[in-house]
């Protein structure tokens, strides 16, 4: 990609043949399993499914101006990259996850933050989609609150705060 593509429609484009097939694939398994209010959009370079700031005010802690992120899909230069936010934010999401694909028989390359696939056949289509179908909104939002650590809950009630108070007194 020479330049980063604002819309998914450009992300699609960008892509080889067999990328786009594997891409549109995934595509299609997580739009038919994920929940109403995640949202589909370009972030990053990356195709993400995220939860909008009309749903979770508060944002991602990383960076309160960015949606809670759930999941992306990237096209990297050796892999294709599906990198499951709601799996790692769980305790056991990682083993479930990963004892479910290899339940499959194909090969699992999962690193601390995605898995990496090479094509399409290397991916369990049926395991991603119950990824997404199990773990709705209200769920991922307890289960991402619990990870959080003291500091970061703190410092998210501090600046909704400040938002109410800066809304009041419009």
């Amino acid at each position: 990609m020479t330049t980063k593509p604002m819309t998914v429609t450009e992300f699609l484009a960008d892509l080889s043949d067999e990328r786009r097939q594997a891409i549109k694939a995934l595509r299609k398994v997580i739009r038919a399993n994920i929940d109403k209010p995640f949202k589909e959009s370009i972030s990053g370079g990356m195709l993400t499914y995220s939860l909008p700031h009309s749903v979770y005010p508060n944002g991602y802690h990383c960076n309160q101006e960015q949606p809670l992120p759930f999941a992306s899909i990237a096209s990297q230069k050796s892999h294709i990259g599906l990198y499951l936010f709601c799996v790692y934010c769980q305790a056991d999401g990682p083993d479930q996850f990963r004892g479910e694909w290899l339940a499959t028989g194909k090969k699992l390359n999962m690193g601390k933050s995605c898995v990496r696939v090479k094509k399409l056949d290397d991916i369990p289509l049926e395991v991603v989609g119950r990824v997404f179908k199990r773990m709705t909104a209200k769920k991922f939002v307890a289960a991402y609150e619990a990870s959080l650590t003291d500091a970061v809950k703190a410092k998210l009630a501090k600046n909704a705060a400040k938002k109410a108070a800066a809304k009041g007194k419009r």
